[in-house]
């Protein structure tokens, strides 16, 4: 027996220790890559939490109730000078003032009360005050005394800001834009009982009511450019209208339209735009039997009325056209206060919001595009006498019966968000019907946001549904054919070529939708129609035509390839269509076809619209869809379609009743994968569909996306205002809804995969 050498264990020791490091190694390597995807599981769990939180984060304060404070009361400053006819305040909220009936304007602060000028109107000798009117916010601190002379003053109160020593220093005063002398505005010396005013840059408009009659004066000025000289060109007139039952004056700021309240409840619209032959439009009734109008205002903007009546409700009445185009008044919304009577309604000067206050010290604040209660706040015991909100809408003044002046801080900040503003129809000024409408901005402060996503909701869903009306069939198709049917010299070549179609920037997609696609849509619009009829008719002509071929050429071309000549037929039958479209619409609709589609129809088109965005997102979708649905179909089992023609099936029998149901998993997947991508896309929709925000099912008119709208506006808006946080609020719309949606999908996905997992 031979003996075993010591130094011959030596390398299988060797290989037992490599071994042992190979495998510890290797399962270090495995400990890490399961962290690492559970690391990035989670961290992609955790990304999509914190975006959640953060949008919620931005949005709750649309949705945050207002609250007001008490911070100061005091006694009436200078109470010895007369009676309040109105209270204001400045823009920063630090200097108020005080018009009195005997003609005193009187400044004071506004968290003490403190006097801080006192200056008298320059009333003429022998005149005294019987009327008192404000004008719009636009007439920047416009009033007017009427006089019992016939003569009026008009006045602005104005404030100087001025930093000595870093601090800041308002300095309030009085201004005359029309000159310190009183203007005759009745000829006769007539007491002007009530009086209204619109001071512009340009002209001013005076309707004051006397005794007997009603006169308007309008006010031209005319500025000589050598010597700066002003020049007042006059134009009076008188109104034939029964004057004992007027109550209140109003005028619009753009100094056209003219509404005369009378004691019975009704309003006379006037047209003034022609100041020598003023026409009456409309007389309605504006409150309800029984009731009495006891404070009326306008809404920010002139377009709106408020009608306060002595049974605590408010009533918008706002300009509308009737059906043969003529502008009459309309009672659009209203708003009940208390069972008491309206005693002051304070406008908001830049919102359409309003602050009503009954004879009982309740206040209610509103907004009339939300249609929403914002706060309810007993503000006084006492009477009111007069209220001002500050412009910024964060100040009230409330002046008391018991001759005390209430100060309140606000904090509204987004009162114009509500569920019906943004999911509801909304009736908005101007408007003859309430509508779904967006439009965040405007030029100039007197705007209604109109800030309803149901428009953006549709116009999403719109664009995805065209879009997966182009990409699915051509992609599901392509992929069950690539997949089973072609051979796989030619799969090498298709699948990449597809999936590299998804590599294009979205960006280049929707420009050659919008500059190229869209026009030539439109210049073969029968074309395209055409093509539809044509394409498989041709297609079915040429499979005619290849199947009665000889054999001996048939044999020529290589197995598997003939899919491929039907490439130059279907452009060929693609440019035949176009070519023949402009002659085809000029002789069959003696036109365009898209005036036959308006004129018998009555469909618009608009170039970038609903089958352009179609047509390019379709063809942004279908590498996304087609690659994940041929993996899924190329993927089956060998042994299931071997089994399945083995036992008698045709090849298309095998695919639908074996193929087809054991990759549907796979198939729903890409699907819905495709429809999140079309659901999402920015580029393509906001370049190739004129992002016109409308509600309209007509493949022929525009439309505008949550996301491209996102992309459009988030930039211009104001960082933490409404229109900010409302774009946000459309982000969260889109993230839930893809959440949700995609949630579903994967508990039917994961269904479909154990129904047919057993095949």
């Amino acid at each position: 027996m031979s003996e075993i050498n010591p130094l011959n264990k030596l390398p299988s020791v060797m290989e037992k220790s490599a071994n042992s490091y190979y495998q510890r190694w290797r399962l270090v390597k495995d400990s890490l890559a399961r962290y690492g995807v559970i690391a990035g599981g989670l961290s992609v769990i955790v990304a999509l939490v914190l975006i959640f939180f953060y949008l919620l984060y931005v949005v709750v304060p649309l949705f945050k109730p207002a609250s007001a404070a008490a911070v100061n009361h005091y006694a009436l400053p200078e109470a010895t000078l007369g009676k309040t006819v109105l209270l204001d305040v400045e823009e920063q909220n630090e200097v108020a003032v005080r018009f009195t009936d005997s003609g005193q304007a009187i400044f004071f602060d506004v968290a003490t009360g403190k006097t801080i000028a006192n200056e008298a109107v320059k009333i003429p000798a022998g005149a005294n005050v019987v009327s008192f009117a404000q004008g719009s916010p636009i007439s920047e601190g416009a009033v007017i005394y009427g006089l019992s002379n016939g003569q009026a003053i008009v006045i602005k109160h104005q404030y100087k800001i001025t930093y000595p020593d870093n601090k800041r220093l308002i300095t309030p005063s009085l201004k005359y834009p029309l000159g310190e002398a009183a203007i005759v505005v009745d000829d006769q010396g007539a007491a002007l009982e009530k009086i209204a005013v619109k001071v512009g840059d340009k002209s001013t408009t005076i309707v004051a009511k006397t005794a007997d009659k009603v006169r308007l004066l309008h006010i031209e000025k005319n500025e000589n450019l050598m010597t700066d000289e002003v020049t007042l060109n006059r134009s009076a007139t008188v109104l034939n209208f029964p004057v004992a039952t007027i109550t209140d004056i109003r005028i619009d700021k753009e100094e056209r339209n003219l509404y005369l309240f009378s004691d019975d409840g009704h309003l006379s619209f006037f047209d003034i735009s022609d100041k020598t032959a003023p026409a009456l439009r409309q007389n309605v009734n504006v409150v309800t039997a029984g009731a009495k109008a006891t404070v009326t205002t306008f809404l920010n903007g002139d377009n709106s009325l408020l009608i306060g009546d002595s049974t605590g409700l408010v009533s918008q009445w706002s300009m509308v056209r009737d059906e043969l185009n003529r502008p009459t008044m309309h009672k659009i919304r209203s708003f009940k206060v208390s069972e008491k009577a309206i005693a002051t309604i304070d406008p908001e000067p830049r919102r359409k919001g309003f602050a009503a206050i009954d004879v009982d010290g309740m206040m209610g604040i509103y907004h009339t595009t939300s249609e929403r209660e914002v706060l309810r706040e007993q503000v006084t015991k006492a009477m009111p006498v007069a209220a001002a909100l500050s412009p910024r809408a964060n100040t009230l003044l409330v002046e008391a019966s018991d001759k005390n002046i209430y100060f309140w801080t606000l904090d509204n900040k987004h009162p114009e968000v509500s569920v019906k503003s943004l999911w509801q129809e909304v009736w908005y000024e101007g408007y003859p019907k309430p509508d779904y409408i967006w439009q965040s901005s405007a030029s100039n402060s007197d705007f209604e946001p109109k800030y309803s996503l149901t428009p953006l909701v549709f116009g999403t869903l719109k664009a995805a549904f065209y879009a997966m009306l182009v990409a699915v069939p051509l992609a599901l198709m392509g992929a069950i054919y690539s997949a089973y049917f072609m051979i796989p010299m030619m799969r090498q070549y298709v699948k990449p070529t597809i999936e590299l179609m998804g590599a294009l920037p979205t960006v280049i997609l929707g420009f050659l939708a919008g500059l190229w696609l869209a026009p030539t849509l439109e210049a073969h619009l029968a074309g395209f129609f055409l093509l539809f009829t044509l394409l498989p008719i041709g297609v079915m002509t040429f499979a005619y035509c290849w199947y009665n071929l000889p054999q001996s050429f048939l044999e020529k071309i290589p197995e598997g390839w003939e899919a491929a000549i039907l490439i130059p037929v279907i452009l060929l039958i693609g440019w035949f269509a176009f070519a023949i479209s402009v002659p085809l619409e000029t002789m069959l609709f003696h036109g365009t076809l898209r005036d036959w589609f308006k004129n018998e129809w009555g469909m618009g088109y608009d170039q970038r619209n609903a089958v352009v965005v179609g047509m390019a997102m379709g063809f942004a979708v279908i590498p996304t869809i087609f690659s994940i649905a041929e993996d899924a179909i190329f993927s089956v089992p060998q042994h299931l379609t071997v089994g399945s023609l083995a036992l008698g099936a045709t090849t298309w029998q095998t695919m639908v009743r074996v193929v087809l149901l054991t990759a549907s998993p796979g198939i729903f997947s890409a699907v819905m994968i495709g429809l999140g991508r079309a659901v999402g896309e920015t580029m393509i929709v906001l370049m190739a569909t004129g992002n016109t925000p409308v509600m309209d099912m007509s493949v022929f008119q525009g439309l505008r996306t949550l996301a491209a709208n996102i992309a459009v506006e988030m930039p211009e808006s104001q960082v933490d205002s409404t229109h900010y946080r409302v774009l946000f609020l459309a982000a969260l719309v889109l993230f839930v809804f893809t959440f949700v949606f995609n949630t579903l999908a994967e508990i039917i996905r994961q269904r479909l995969r154990e129904k047919y997992s057993s095949l």
